[in-house]
């Protein structure tokens, strides 16, 4: 008789004894945690991802073995020719599973471990690996035997994640069970390493919504700066979670850090996703790795208020205006718009300061985008969504056509603006996120006023809603001198009196909002200086 199948917390099904999803992942973080010893912390994150993506290859491997072995016998072949397809790679590469070579598959390294030359044998696993998938060349760390491992740990953490039960999880395979604990475990490494994590990681939250909003069900997808690649990863979500398939999108990306670049690699490998992101990393505005590609879908989040970017003031990507030195903003939004195909879109997250700054010709540069009718929508973010930097933040939408083509409504010279400021729930004393009701909200609205296909199917239509979005004619963005704040425009909402909010909550709303002022004053305050500075007086 089958174990009887219990019920978790989420209403997943599990076997008797086994830890949860959410146990199993706090349980290997807090295990993978003790390892920390003497490393810095990007090292430290290498270690611990490079060994989850070690055991997501293997367990694949022997899924694909294990179903080419079921093939066989269903086919009556012959068991003294099992091993002519067994042992072949293309029977895995294929199947887009990596060839991992005998002697660097977990049960040996699992066996190795007790031996005591665990690290040695997992460097050299990661060696064996990349010579046997050359799309992980110079991706794998190779850093488990040095003098800073602790060895006894390491051991215990191999130990641990052998004995973890991967499989089970409301009938989840143990490659898609691994998938969801390398995302877990990126979360948790860009918490820990406080700003320096927004160059790898974007909220999960703020993520959905630009997906939700693209629609990416078909085409290519492409972001010039993908950190760890999880605008992929939600994006290929999307697609599954509507009946697609993985190939349905195309995956292509950039990234300047090489070890940012690297763990993109092993999470779009992790999750399935067959990504061009270029056989190594790059710097977007001094080597495009993608210069003839015209994507259906952009979704990007650049770094806030980039001051060291390299410049040429007569690249062709600047159509509407050169950017300035000290701030990439405009020159991400140019970039962006310059891979748009035919009737491309994009979503862009940037500090708000992009809404309305007019120094060093950025308020030029906007109004030429708006006169090229290429901003759909803005929308502005609530506080705290970011734990890296308290920099208010917005969410840019382009367009490449806003005419009634697929039976959309025709928005040609109209800017949808939607204030998304009092959304979202504070989950600790420093971070927000967006619940699936925000993300819906906003979702929704923007679909009703374009007037989607899905907009269209839920029976969805637009009206303007006071403090919450606004229509904005090109005549009215005039008026406000091409300034795209959205609490310009959709007013303030009207008062209840009754006032639910808590007073401890509104005392720590208010005081993040405050402190992003705080921060956004001290940075014009900086720049404001540095330009009276070149004045000759």
């Amino acid at each position: 008789m089958p174990p009887r199948k219990t019920k978790n917390g989420n209403g997943q099904s599990e076997l008797p004894g086994m830890p949860t999803m959410d146990n199993l992942k706090d349980i290997l973080w807090k295990s993978a945690d003790k390892l920390r010893g003497s490393m810095d912390a990007a090292q430290y994150k290498d270690f611990v991802l490079g060994l989850v993506f070690l055991k997501y290859v293997s367990d694949s491997y022997t899924e694909r073995r294990n179903a080419i072995r079921q093939e066989l016998i269903a086919d009556e072949i012959p068991e003294t020719r099992h091993a002519d397809f067994l042992d072949d790679p293309d029977e895995y590469t294929r199947e887009g599973i990596f060839w991992v070579p005998e002697g660097a598959r977990w049960d040996d390294l699992a066996e190795g471990a007790k031996a005591g030359s665990v690290g040695e044998l997992i460097d050299d696993a990661m060696d064996a690996i990349m010579k046997s998938n050359p799309a992980l060349t110079g991706v794998l760390p190779k850093i488990f035997n040095r003098d800073n491992v602790d060895q006894r740990r390491l051991r215990e953490l191999v130990d641990l994640i052998n004995d973890a039960r991967f499989t089970g999880h409301n009938g989840k395979t143990a490659r898609d069970v691994l998938g969801e604990v390398y995302e877990y475990f990126l979360e948790k490494f860009a918490r820990a390493e406080g700003k320096r994590g927004g160059e790898f990681y974007t909220p999960a939250s703020v993520v959905k919504v630009l997906v939700e909003i693209l629609e990416p069900y078909k085409g290519r997808v492409y972001d010039p700066c993908c950190g760890s690649g999880g605008m992929f990863v939600q994006a290929e979500k999307f697609v599954l979670s509507h009946r697609g398939r993985r190939d349905d999108i195309a995956v292509y990306g950039q990234e300047a850090n090489e070890r940012t670049w690297r763990l993109a690699k092993m999470n779009t490998a992790i999750h399935g996703i067959s990504a061009d992101l270029s056989t190594r990393w790059a710097d977007t505005f001094y080597e495009d790795k993608h210069p003839d590609l015209k994507a259906d879908y952009v979704l990007a989040n650049p770094p806030f208020n980039m001051s060291d970017w390299y410049r040429r003031t007569d690249d062709p990507r600047w159509r509407f205006g050169t950017p300035p030195a000290g701030n990439a903003n405009f020159a991400w939004i140019q970039h962006i718009i310059s891979k748009l195909g035919v009737r491309g879109t994009a979503g862009v997250v940037l500090a708000n300061g992009s809404m309305s700054s007019k120094q060093s010709g950025e308020g030029e540069i906007r109004t030429a985008l708006i006169d090229a009718d290429l901003v759909a929508c803005m929308v502005a973010l609530p506080p705290q969504l970011f734990r890296t930097t308290q920099i208010p933040a917005c969410l840019w939408f382009f367009a490449k056509d806003k005419t009634s083509k697929g039976g959309h409504t025709d928005r040609q010279g109209q800017v949808l603006f939607i204030d998304g400021r009092a959304l979202g729930t504070m989950v600790d004393r420093t971070e927000r996120v967006l619940t699936d009701d925000d993300i819906a909200r906003i979702a929704n609205t923007y679909h009703a006023w374009r007037g989607t296909k899905s907009a269209r199917e839920a029976g969805l239509t637009y009206d303007d809603e006071r403090g919450f979005c606004y229509s904005a004619s090109r005549e009215e963005l005039k008026q406000h001198d091409e300034i795209l704040t959205p609490g310009r425009y959709v007013g303030a909402a009207e008062i209840d009196n009754e006032d639910d909010e808590p007073v401890t909550e509104k005392i720590k709303r208010l005081t993040g909002e405050l402190y992003s002022c705080f921060e956004e004053s001290t940075r014009l305050e900086n720049l404001v200086r540095k330009q009276m500075e070149r004045l000759d007086v």
